[in-house]
């Protein structure tokens, strides 16, 4: 069993002393209607105050466990003691010198640690970004230049951000789209995770209306993660992987959120022995602080300088803390995701069966989603909401992702016993709901 290292001030399973949400998360949360975007998508009455481990407690005293983990980010847990020293010792030294216009020794080490984690024939170069949309917007501009074509393929249920570029891409939900046209040119998207799909593509698009020489290049989630956590047939990645090589196009990989580590793999790609020519990635690659990056073959990468640059992104903190989160995860949290996805799948299996309403679950590691289905066994979202608010009001923390699937995506810190409680909770409510 692995040995995690955690603050334990907070308790290791759910402790509610209010009703929710209580009295200070309701002004907080008035406040916030007040001043904040309506854009944001707030799922239930949550008002978090701070988090260890995979514990967070809200501003009224009322702790509860993570399944999200912030959307997959907070990897090493809730403010590990080994990130937040990393974070303080750089901030203590310097803030920011931006990457774009000088050098600093954090940037240059996580992009050699990241770059001797890929298995790019020739190497592999870097380029920092502040967030997963701005990965996938670099990644097209890149694969643009570097081909001198103008054409994307990208896949119905895929999430790439909200950005123009990565929007474009995305073939999620309608209201991310909705009312913003008109959107980036020359993308075309095709069903996801099926050698039908394929079959169209080459069989139908290529001949017809989509010539495969002016197609830059075809972007997939290894899982698809907004999109229900989609594990895709068989053999579909490596095929994607032989179209490209027969037509020159490049394989664009998003892990935005099934890489680091959360599949149990540094980067879920390696579960069916495919090397893309780019990876994007974000999220759980500095537990929480704002970074994303583009890895790229080295001869990919050769766009000159001044033709893509960030301010902020590759700041020396989050790259402080990027280097802290990389060493936690090929010190054991890889391998205990690996585990611990076993475990939380075996205990859904047994809640399918004892709910046949509950789909059996899909994914690998610690990215394991299931569907809601109604008495005929058709998708069930309303079903889906009740469970995620009856889950809030017992002290455990779901998201909701695809038509009407509910996703566990814990840090990779969880233990077994943590993973028991979630189950045991999650069934309390399926009992009730």
């Amino acid at each position: 069993m692995l040995s995690i290292s955690i603050n334990k001030h907070l308790p290791r399973s759910p402790y509610l002393v209010t009703s929710l949400p209580g009295p200070r998360a309701r002004e907080i949360i008035e406040r916030d209607r007040a001043v904040t975007s309506p854009s944001y998508t707030r799922d239930y009455p949550l008002v978090v105050s701070r988090g260890e481990g995979c514990m967070v407690e809200d501003v009224d005293g009322n702790v509860f466990l993570d399944m999200t983990a912030g959307i997959a980010v907070t990897a090493t847990g809730h403010a590990h003691p080994d990130v937040v020293q990393a974070i303080q010792a750089q901030a203590s030294k310097l803030l920011h010198m931006s990457g774009t216009d000088f050098y600093y020794k954090p940037m240059v080490e996580l992009a050699e640690k990241l770059a001797a984690g890929v298995k790019f024939p020739g190497g592999a170069r870097v380029f920092f970004t502040n967030s997963g949309a701005e990965s996938n917007e670099g990644a097209i501009k890149l694969a643009r230049y570097y081909t001198k074509r103008s054409l994307i393929i990208a896949f119905l249920g895929a999430f790439h951000g909200r950005t123009y570029g990565a929007m474009s891409l995305t073939g999620s939900k309608a209201v991310q789209r909705s009312g913003f046209g008109p959107l980036v040119p020359g993308v075309t998207h095709i069903p996801y995770g099926t050698h039908a799909s394929l079959d169209y593509l080459e069989k139908q698009l290529f001949p017809a209306m989509l010539p495969p020489h002016e197609v830059a290049a075809i972007v997939v989630e290894p899982i698809q993660g907004e999109g229900g956590y989609v594990v895709p047939e068989d053999g579909f990645l490596q095929r994607i992987r032989e179209i490209c090589d027969r037509y020159g196009i490049l394989m664009v990989v998003d892990e935005v959120q099934s890489g680091m580590g959360r599949t149990g793999r540094l980067f879920a790609i390696e579960h069916w022995d495919v090397t893309p020519d780019i990876i994007t990635t974000a999220k759980g690659i500095a537990s929480g602080l704002p970074l994303g990056a583009i890895l790229a073959r080295s001869e990919i990468m050769t766009w000159p300088p001044g033709s893509h640059a960030t301010t902020f992104g590759g700041n020396p903190v989050a790259c402080a803390a990027g280097l802290a989160t990389l060493e936690l995860l090929v010190g054991g949290l890889i391998r205990n995701a690996t585990e611990m996805g076993e475990l939380l799948q075996a205990g859904l299996v047994k809640l399918h069966q004892q709910f046949p309403r509950v789909s059996l679950p899909r994914g690998k590691g610690l990215m394991v989603a299931v569907d809601l289905l109604d008495d005929e066994g058709n998708l069930d979202r309303e079903l889906r909401d009740r469970i995620l608010q009856a889950a809030f009001l017992r002290g455990l923390l779901l998201l909701g992702c695809g038509k009407a699937a509910i996703r566990f995506c814990p840090p990779l810190v969880i233990d077994s016993d943590q993973v028991e409680t979630a189950l045991e909770i999650f069934a309390s409510v399926l009992a009730e709901v």
